[in-house]
């Protein structure tokens, strides 16, 4: 299990970096207060595996239970329980501008300068830093950047990558696909609809199949889709996307589409990537 204790400066970036470690399968809670955490590690040990990544923040956001933590991570300690801590910090001149540009007031001085509570903060959490696992200075960072130093620290390390793929037939006469990041349009391909054995079958029928697919143009739109796609994905992750989605569309998005979709994304698929298939449209009646 990893237990990992999420502190730092305010404005450093904690918000940031438990949304992506959430992404990554952490069960997240925020300004929890110290005094729980034994409590609440024990609830997460005695889960029998149900719960094996958590990130916890914990801030000067707490007031004064904040200075419960040091005896919180004793007792952690006495208790059997493994944890790592994240600080994050940032600059003071950083932290002043992400301040101005949120119209936002530190949380340890609501009336006055905000570099007097950055110094106060830093100094209430000099010790915490001087005990954290890992510190990470986001000073200077864009968000992708953080989120692939979280990658490298808490990752999976048995995914190669953390983009998760949608493959997704629809059909246009019921509306574009709106969540789609990048959309294929098939009705170039010949329409199973007008062969009245074909009909009333969807694209995962082997008949269907067998007849998109008997047309040249289908296998060069797929090798055309493969080529592009093994250049775009890299990218995108290298980007920091956490998600793509792909939507594969003909009329009624009951033939052509499903049959399209079910080859993409078992194209993918034997290329290691997280990949899912649904498809929007394949029970409707008419195409």
């Amino acid at each position: 299990m990893r237990f990992v204790i999420v502190t730092g400066l305010s404005g450093a970036g904690k918000t940031l970096a438990i949304r992506y470690m959430e992404d990554m399968g952490f069960f997240c809670v925020d300004n929890l207060p110290p005094k729980l955490i034994p409590k609440f590690a024990e609830l997460c040990y005695q889960s029998s595996g149900k719960i094996d990544k958590i990130a916890i923040v914990v801030d000067i956001r707490g007031g004064g239970f904040f200075d419960d933590l040091f005896e919180c991570l004793y007792n952690l300690k006495e208790l059997g329980y493994d944890y790592e801590i994240l600080f994050l910090d940032a600059n003071d001149d950083v932290l002043i501008k992400r301040y101005k540009e949120s119209r936002r007031m530190h949380p340890l001085v609501r009336e006055g300068r905000v570099i007097q509570g950055i110094n106060m903060e830093r100094e209430r959490l000099k010790s915490v830093k001087e005990k954290a696992t890992y510190v990470i200075d986001t000073s200077y960072m864009q968000p992708r950047q953080l989120k692939e130093t979280l990658l490298n620290l808490f990752g999976d390390s048995q995914a190669t990558q953390s983009m998760v793929i949608s493959v997704v037939s629809f059909g246009y006469k019921n509306g574009i696909l709106l969540d789609a990041d990048l959309v294929f349009d098939v009705r170039f391909l010949p329409n199973p609809f007008y062969i009245d054995e074909l009909k009333n079958h969807t694209g995962k029928d082997p008949d269907v199949r067998k007849y998109i697919f008997s047309f040249p143009e289908t296998q060069i739109f797929l090798n055309k889709m493969e080529d592009m796609l093994d250049f775009l994905i890299p990218y995108y992750i290298k980007e920091g996307k956490s998600q793509l989605v792909i939507g594969i569309g003909c009329t009624g998005g009951k033939h052509r589409s499903v049959a399209i979709a079910d080859a993409i994304y078992e194209m993918l698929r034997g290329k290691g990537h997280r990949v899912n298939i649904a498809h929007r449209d394949m029970q409707n009646k008419e195409e």
